[in-house]
């Protein structure tokens, strides 16, 4: 049993402290607990806890464990409570992980975010869009359970639509209308929560080997050069007979994985985005107005 504390504040203000926020009552329960709405009831008991207090606890148990380790009863243990009680902060299982989502989105303090500085002449949007993805990483990389964490939904977090805020506002001046804007936010979100699954996966399969990422790499591409035969797999046996995994890795080799094959995925789907904006500011008239998700 640990003492039960207050998680300190995240740097940048909270975004949920808003004088003009509605009650709990006009919300769906999850959405009121998501947002720390306060019921208006204080019929019963006096809590205990709070809900930062049992999100904090299974963030912690997350961050030591994996997502696998935290259970209810875990949780429960760590506030030194019994798990039915929790039922008072949190109304699932589910609920929790989303919880633990939104609270694991929280930004980093000021020095620890990753800068992503691209080359000169880039554009401001496109700055600020890679600066934002790279945040975004280092948010997988504070808490490596978030890219495995089910999504539930779109967000709805105070923190994560901090986020899509952020990443929206890096689109400012594209002339993007919002559906491509959410589009862009999408793909590049996607596109760093799959490689940093991956790239932590790999991290993880290789812990027990005793080597480093060259040396994977260097050994699965020698035995896949013995297996691979060219009348079966022409461009594959290309690929492995080219030395390309004999080479000796970059400097930045980070211990997720290869740095530059992330920024050379999300460089090319920044160019994707900016042929976008291209065609929008050359376009001699505005794009057919469109909601997000329609094909």
């Amino acid at each position: 049993m640990r003492p039960v504390t207050e998680p300190q504040k995240p740097s940048g203000g909270d975004p949920r402290a808003d004088a003009g926020a509605p009650s709990a009552g006009d919300v769906p329960a999850h959405i009121a607990r998501l947002w720390r709405l306060p019921s208006g009831s204080h019929l019963g008991r006096r809590a205990v806890l709070t809900v930062d207090q049992v999100v904090a606890a299974a963030v912690a148990l997350a961050d030591r464990d994996g997502l696998a380790g935290v259970t209810l009863p875990k949780v429960a243990g760590e506030l030194g409570v019994t798990p039915m009680s929790l039922y008072r902060y949190v109304g699932s299982k589910d609920e929790l992980l989303a919880l633990m989502g939104d609270y694991g989105s929280r930004p980093a303090d000021a020095g620890m975010e990753e800068d992503g500085a691209g080359a000169p002449g880039d554009p401001a949007w496109r700055v600020a869009l890679r600066g934002w993805a790279y945040g975004v990483r280092a948010m997988y990389r504070r808490h490596p359970w978030l890219a495995h964490l089910p999504v539930q939904g779109p967000p709805s977090g105070p923190y994560e639509l901090a986020r899509l805020d952020a990443g929206l506002a890096a689109l400012r001046g594209t002339g993007l209308d919002w559906a491509a804007k959410v589009g862009v936010v999408t793909l590049v979100s996607g596109y760093v929560r799959t490689a940093s699954q991956l790239a932590a996966d790999m991290s993880a399969a290789r812990a027990g080997s005793g080597l480093d990422q060259g040396q994977v790499e260097q050994e699965y591409g020698r035995a896949m050069a013995r297996l691979v035969r060219p009348e079966r797999f022409p461009e594959a046996a290309s690929l492995f007979g080219s030395g390309l995994f004999e080479q000796e890795p970059p400097d930045d080799v980070a211990p997720e994985g290869p740095d530059h094959d992330f920024r050379f995925g999300l460089e090319t789907v920044l160019d994707g985005v900016g042929a976008a904006v291209d065609r929008v500011r050359t376009s001699p008239e505005p794009p057919a107005a469109a909601r997000p998700g329609r094909s």
